[in-house]
């Protein structure tokens, strides 16, 4: 709330993946291919083979030219991104993190010397000295993964730091052994796979087939070893943040889902190269790391989905408003804004006033502050395609708007400010989507609940909905007429009766069919 609100159009978050996605799928090449490179040579001078040499030179330029130059420029590309998009969270982890961001620099640097003294010394340095800069180069290159994995894991598992701030206690979290373990499989699957891209373009076949094979030890195995450490990695994720992966918008299971296919194609591809290796051609190396790529992003998404509605875990949400007051944080708490109000807290906002007037104006900038860090208006995440998807005229909007932070099983922050900014804020989106007030009122049970229950209830029988709501039609919908009193946080909507009864015969259809299968599955 101290900085402006950058508009994207196609989605900040967006924007956010593509340029990381890419950047970490060199990046992790950078660790990987550092070892491949030394233990390639060693290999070529312990079989005292020229053609692997002449290969592996050709090979470290390929090198040297992906992860030093475009790793470096797509590294910067991050910063600037995450400053301009999340400038408070950027802040917090310099902030938090100040030394670790400067070792990492200074282990940055030492790659970037080493790599370019190791692809300088082919020809012209003594053997053993040429190696040692190779493993200079990757003892460096591990090291900032060490470092860098501390403070990502961080963002997603904070553990105790919320109490003391500490430094170590952050950097190993609940996540970090895990996660490192992970990533360091994968930097050594990468190795390999950017190894088949070189290796694909060369013409003497009988070569070609000995890199195609060495590459293969490097794949292989270590998309193996990605099962039992993703498998550590998930059991060591606290169970409430992997809980909104389940709920009614599982998009974390979605894309674990999508990275456990990908890796498994990459891994068939694999051993796909072994069958003919001399004939392996550039358009299928790219093909096997395009997949990879896949698996990459996919990974990542999970990482970044499950970790909503924060930016730090359980310390800053991702609409950069603390979720705790804390001292120092400028009254950018949702206790503070809810005092004070989102209009008067954010420094950058041009329609301050609350008239009834300029109640559209002044949602539209609630919503810039407060939203578009992670929706648009059309596009990525769209807000418009939502409300008409549920028909949420503005008195709807304005009752579900206080129960944001339990929609979606909690992906979403909390609504933060005044009741007259939430019916602002539900003025401007009405005009999204508008719903004519002669709408006819749905009467099928189903689309009742999609439109107006799907977002916090799944059709399970150990769903709240299901196990509290009164088997007796009329009891349970007189009960519907006051949603609060079923539940606290459940918005004030006030279905008609014609809704309420639709909904409880369908509600009542879903549990006898749940019960039936449950009795069914025990038999």
């Amino acid at each position: 709330m101290n900085y402006p609100v950058w508009d994207v159009a196609f989605g900040a978050g967006l924007l956010i993946a593509l340029v990381a996605v890419l950047h970490v799928f060199v990046s992790h090449f950078a660790v990987g291919g550092g070892l491949f490179l030394v233990l390639t040579e060693r290999k070529a001078r312990h079989e005292n083979d020229p053609k692997l040499f002449g290969w592996l030179k050709a090979h470290t330029k390929f090198f040297v030219l992906v992860t030093v130059v475009y790793g470096a420029v797509s590294g910067v590309g991050i910063w600037f991104t995450i400053g301009l998009i999340s400038p408070l969270a950027t802040s917090n982890l310099i902030h938090a993190y100040v030394w670790g961001w400067a070792i990492e620099w200074v282990f940055f640097f030492l790659e970037i010397t080493a790599a370019l003294l190791y692809l300088y010394g082919w020809d012209k340095l003594e053997s053993r000295l040429h190696e040692w800069y190779g493993w200079i180069y990757f003892i460096a290159a591990f090291a900032s993964m060490v470092i860098i994995n501390g403070i990502i894991t961080f963002m997603l598992t904070s553990g105790r730091w919320i109490q003391n701030h500490q430094f170590w206690t952050g950097f190993f979290n609940p996540t970090y052994f895990p996660s490192l373990a992970f990533r360091f499989a994968i930097a050594l699957a990468l190795a390999g796979i950017y190894a088949l891209i070189t290796a694909s373009v060369q013409k003497d076949a009988e070569l070609k087939a000995r890199i195609v094979r060495w590459s293969a030890m490097w794949i292989v195995p270590s998309l193996i070893a990605l099962v039992p450490m993703g498998w550590w990695y998930i059991r060591d994720i606290p169970k409430d943040v992997w809980a909104s992966a389940r709920g009614p918008m599982p998009t974390g299971t979605h894309f674990a889902f999508l990275a456990g296919i990908l890796l498994l194609v990459t891994f068939a591809l694999a051993l796909l190269t072994l069958i003919r290796p001399a004939r392996l051609h550039l358009a299928f190396s790219l093909l096997v790391a395009l997949v990879a790529l896949g698996a990459m992003g996919s990974f990542e998404f999970v990482r970044e989905s499950i970790r909503k509605p924060y930016v730090i875990g359980n310390y800053l949400y991702a609409n950069s408003i603390y979720a705790t007051p804390i001292p120092g944080d400028g009254g950018f708490s949702v206790d503070a804004i809810d005092n004070a109000g989102v209009l008067a807290s954010a420094k950058w906002v041009e329609n301050r006033a609350l008239t009834p007037e300029n109640q559209i104006a002044a949602g539209r900038e609630i919503f810039r502050v407060e939203c578009q860090s992670c929706h648009t208006l059309d596009s990525y995440r769209s807000v418009k395609k939502y409300l008409a998807l549920r028909q949420w005229d503005q008195t709807r909007i304005q009752a579900m708007l206080p129960a944001l932070d339990v929609m979606h099983n909690g992906v979403m922050p909390p609504f933060a400010g005044t009741g007259a900014e939430r019916t602002a804020l539900a003025s401007f989106l009405s005009t999204l989507h508008p719903v004519p007030s002669s709408a006819a009122v749905a009467t099928d049970g189903k689309t009742v609940f999609e439109r107006n229950c799907s977002m916090c209830h799944q059709v399970k029988a150990d769903d709240a909905l299901f196990a509290h709501l009164p088997h007796d039609p009329q009891v349970a919908a007189e009960a519907l007429k006051d949603l609060p009193n079923l539940f606290i946080r459940m918005p004030d909507l006030k279905l008609s009766d014609d809704e309420r009864a639709a909904v409880v015969a369908w509600v009542n259809t879903q549990r006898n069919a749940s019960k039936s299968s449950a009795m069914q599955g025990g038999n």
